[in-house]
């Protein structure tokens, strides 16, 4: 098969999604190798999980550096000296400087615990209940400048139940995020879509078929 992507995870607590992302990246016909796994927060659980599944790791501790550029620019470096491609954010609990965003611009991918454009931000569980959507989600998409926007790469959905708290109905959306990253980098790391403006054009990510939410009233 052709040369694997050099790809990293960036990470800042446990790491649910990284633990897909390199179970997906075990399989010999995956796109993308999972070569590093970094961290802004040395404590990070994800960190120990990473190196016991056989991949590097390293910290760049954000709190040591005067500002956001300070930072980024180290960890800048710690990717090159990893002669990493691609980046996929995965629980990275920091905002981004455009210069950083630049220098990977088309190559970073994040993921969303809603269906993006709704529910830009935090608490995205709490806000879609309260909301009263019948439908929430998680997306996959390119890192623009602008938080929680960019090109859409892959959606999946999950019905929004009558008793659901935030704790269950982020629950189910977890599972789908677990699915959905690994297929959406797959696509992406093969080159069977790309981005046009704000559109991701190719074939779909989506892991479940058209979801149809039964009438409850």
């Amino acid at each position: 098969m052709s040369r694997r992507l050099r790809t990293a995870i960036l990470i800042s607590g446990r790491g649910s999604n990284m633990d897909a992302l390199i179970e997906a990246a075990r399989a010999p016909d995956f796109p993308a190798e999972i070569a590093l796994v970094v961290s802004n927060r040395p404590e990070a659980v994800g960190l120990a999980k990473a190196k016991a599944a056989g991949v590097a790791v390293a910290a760049v501790d954000h709190k040591i550096y005067a500002g956001r550029e300070e930072f980024e620019r180290s960890l800048q470096i710690v990717l090159e000296t990893h002669r990493i491609e691609f980046l996929c954010l995965a629980g990275f609990m920091r905002l981004l400087t455009p210069w950083f965003i630049g220098q990977w611009r088309g190559r970073m991918l994040n993921i969303h615990p809603a269906l993006l454009p709704a529910f830009r931000g935090l608490h995205t569980h709490e806000r879609a209940l309260a909301a009263g959507v019948k439908i929430h989600g998680c997306t996959v998409h390119f890192v623009v400048p602008e938080m929680d926007e960019g090109p859409i790469v892959a959606q999946a959905a999950v019905a929004v139940l009558d008793s659901d708290t935030p704790e269950s109905l982020g629950t189910r959306v977890l599972e789908q995020e677990h699915l959905l990253y690994s297929r959406a980098l797959r696509l992406v790391a093969s080159g069977a879509v790309r981005a046009e403006g704000n559109r991701v054009l190719g074939a779909s990510a989506s892991p479940q078929p058209a979801l149809t939410v039964p009438f409850s009233g």
